[in-house]
C-alpha cells in the first residue's frame, strides 16, 4: 500500500503489543539524493517531503502521525523517557516509553540505530549508536531508562538495523586508538585494512558486544550494511565517496500501538 512503506524486521521484536520497523529508503515522497523515504529533517530536504514521509512510517507502525517521536540527535550517551509527544525534541540520541500509542524513532545514515523492547513489562526504546555515542555509553544509558520504567535487563530485546559493515568502515589509527584507550579489548573490533597504518572497524559487533556486556537479555544483528547497499540504505560514508552534497536519513521505530 502507498502509506505502508516497507521496512525490515527484528525475529526478536515480533512479539504481541509492539510494532516495529527499520525502514528502507523505499516508500517515500522524497526525490534526488534523497528518493524516497527520508527521514532526516536536519537534511536539507523539503520538509513537507520529510513530514509525508514520517506520516507513513507512523501509519505503518498503528500509530497517529503526531505520535511518531523523533529526538534531537547529537551523539551522545544521553536517553529520555517520554509519556507523550513533545513541543520541543529533546536533544539526546535514546528515547524509551512505557506508554501506549506512542512510537520511538532514530534515524541514521551508517550510524547503529537499536530498537529495544521488554514485551513482558511493556517498555520500549530506540537508540542511535554512532561509533561515539556507543563508546560513550548510549546503549547503557537506554537500558538504565527502561529499568526505571519497569524493564528488567534479561528479559529486554535488542536488534540492530541497518549500519556500516566492518567491510566498509576504514579508520585511521588515532580512531582505533581512542578505542584501545578505553578498554585494550577494543582492539579485537579492529582488523588491517589493505591500505598501510589503516584499520577496518566492527561497528556492528562493537555495538552487539557493548549490549551483551551491559546485560541485555537478547541481541540480534540483522547484518545489513548501509554502505554496500545503494538502493535500499542511505549512507554518509558513501555520500561523501561520491561527492554527494547531502544524505537522506534512515528510520527505525518501535510503538506500543493503542
Amino acid at each position: 500500500m502507498q502509506d505502508r512503506p516497507p521496512a525490515a524486521r527484528a525475529r526478536l521484536l515480533d512479539c504481541a503489543g509492539v510494532s516495529h520497523g527499520f525502514f528502507t529508503r523505499a516508500g517515500g515522497v522524497s526525490e534526488g539524493l534523497y528518493a524516497t523515504l527520508n527521514g532526516g529533517a536536519g537534511s536539507s530536504d523539503d520538509p513537507q517531503a520529510v513530514a509525508e514521509n514520517k506520516r507513513r512510517m507512523a501509519r505503518a507502525l498503528g500509530v497517529a502521525d503526531e505520535r511518531l517521536l523523533i529526538p534531537y540527535q547529537i551523539h551522545s550517551a544521553d536517553a529520555v523517557a517520554v509519556d507523550g509527544p513533545w513541543s520541543d525534541r529533546p536533544r539526546c540520541d535514546a528515547v524509551v516509553t512505557a506508554t501506549r500509542g506512542i512510537a520511538l524513532g532514530v534515524t541514521g545514515a551508517d550510524c547503529g540505530i537499536v530498537l529495544f523492547c521488554d514485551p513482558d513489562a511493556g517498555v520500549i526504546g530506540a537508540a542511535h549508536a554512532g561509533w561515539k555515542g556507543a563508546l560513550d555509553g548510549v546503549l547503557d544509558s537506554t537500558l538504565e531508562q527502561m529499568e526505571r520504567l519497569g524493564a528488567s535487563r534479561p528479559a529486554v530485546r535488542a536488534a540492530l538495523g541497518p549500519t556500516i559493515g566492518k567491510a566498509s568502515y576504514e579508520v585511521g589509527p588515532e580512531f582505533a586508538e581512542r578505542f584501545n584507550a578505553a578498554d585494550a579489548a577494543n582492539a579485537r573490533w579492529f582488523a588491517a585494512s589493505v591500505k598501510p597504518g589503516k584499520f577496518m572497524f566492527d561497528l556492528p559487533g562493537y555495538i552487539c558486544a557493548r549490549l551483551r556486556a551491559a546485560g541485555c537479555g537478547f541481541v540480534e544483528d540483522l547484518g545489513l550494511d548501509t554502505y554496500a547497499d545503494a538502493e535500499r540504505f542511505y549512507s554518509y560514508r558513501r555520500s561523501v565517496h561520491r561527492g554527494e552534497p547531502d544524505f537522506g536519513r534512515l528510520v527505525a521505530a518501535i510503538a506500543l500501538p493503542d
